[in-house]
């Protein structure tokens, strides 16, 4: 498609608070380049919404997806869903636009990324909308910069995702391993997953204690403390979890020349060091070094910090990231967020929930999605609801 050809008609697959959500952006003209070509949802009360907003309404994706009603879809359906979703839409010439995560486990994630380079004329991306975060558009720049030096240590609690238990009751699938392949890791941190490594690299092995169904009343992992090793000597720390009802969101991290603490992913604390921290340990007399002890010594002249507000963006980024598709799918602009990007955050939640399977530390450069797969498929058997995957 060319910019000439106007609007992105978007197919919306599922119309539940997410769906919802995207057709309202859309209808109240947030997303300029794109509008509304259809709606799919296997609830037939959904065509009231469809007929009232005068577009066509598909019980069936698979039908839509052929109708000649919409250029791309996005997919606001179940985790499970996703790659086979996606892979349907690219293989008959639909531009696809995933949600997070882009597949519960590896095998599939990558099934649907595969396929999607064979078709390098379509647009194929996942809804990542934290990455048009500024905080983290800057903040990704300055670490890749090289400015602070290299990384030795990057923790993140991330526990501001407190569910009460009936939010665990609303649909049978919700929090199992057959119909949500996890918790916590699938269905709420997979953004805070994808902006650490995003931001501070893929690490290389990661060991984790996780547990399952410890304050809620589910059997997936409603807490998560994982330690990453990113090679090199440094190191990361991540915390998440459903309980904390005040919650925390902090991302720290340390470099050879400074360090970054981010709060509530609104506030940016930046203390950069006058040299390698090294060389100025090395530099300090004994006579510096009882200042320092004392409180005598005047810390300026080791670092200086600056602390910028960039405020709450969050009434913005969907509509940005829809914003950003259409624009790649019109061939405008690069995508933010480009679907084989998806991986990494599959992967590492896949490779915390095996390591707190196994007690072990588990490879993430070479991970073993089959004993991943293996094991998952143990729980889905256990719950005896649904089916096992493949």
């Amino acid at each position: 498609m060319t910019a000439d050809q106007g609007k992105v008609r978007l197919g919306i697959i599922g119309l539940g608070a997410e769906g919802g959500m995207y057709a309202k952006l859309l209808t109240e003209g947030k997303v300029p380049n794109m509008t509304i070509g259809a709606i799919c949802d296997i609830l037939p009360e959904k065509q009231a919404t469809a007929d009232d907003l005068g577009v066509p309404f598909y019980a069936d994706y698979r039908d839509m997806v052929t109708s000649g009603d919409v250029d791309a879809v996005v997919t606001t359906v179940p985790h499970y869903l996703h790659p086979e979703m996606g892979i349907h839409a690219l293989s008959h010439g639909v531009h696809a636009l995933v949600e997070k995560p882009v597949g519960v486990y590896t095998k599939q994630a990558r099934e649907l990324i595969d396929f999607a380079a064979t078709r390098p004329e379509l647009t194929f991306g996942v809804f990542f909308n934290q990455r048009t975060n500024p905080l983290y558009q800057d903040l990704r720049e300055l670490i890749s910069s090289g400015e602070l030096g290299a990384l030795r240590h990057t923790s993140w609690i991330i526990t501001t995702w407190w569910r009460p238990q009936p939010y665990y009751r609303q649909s049978a699938w919700r929090a199992t391993w057959g119909g949500e392949g996890g918790g916590v890791l699938v269905n709420q941190a997979p953004h805070q997953l994808d902006l650490w490594q995003w931001v501070c690299g893929v690490p290389n092995s990661v060991f984790a204690k996780c547990a399952y169904g410890f304050r809620r009343d589910i059997v997936v992992e409603d807490e998560v403390n994982a330690l990453v090793d990113f090679g090199d000597g440094a190191t990361g720390s991540f915390i998440t979890c459903t309980h904390d009802l005040p919650g925390t969101d902090r991302l720290e991290i340390l470099c050879d020349k400074g360090k970054v603490v981010v709060d509530n992913s609104t506030t940016v604390t930046i203390t950069r060091l006058t040299q390698d921290e090294r060389e100025l340990s090395e530099a300090l007399d004994v006579d510096a070094v009882r200042r320092l002890f004392t409180g005598q010594l005047d810390k300026e002249e080791l670092m200086s910090t600056e602390t910028k507000d960039y405020g709450s963006v969050w009434g913005a980024q969907h509509a940005e990231v829809l914003r950003n598709f259409a624009a790649a799918v019109r061939g405008e602009e690069d995508l933010l967020a480009p679907g084989a990007d998806g991986i990494h955050g599959v992967r590492l939640a896949n490779a915390i929930h095996l390591s707190s399977w196994l007690g072990q530390e588990v490879s993430i450069t070479d991970f073993d999605e089959q004993t991943y797969l293996a094991e998952l498929n143990r729980r889905i058997e256990a719950e005896g609801t649904f089916e096992t995957r493949s």
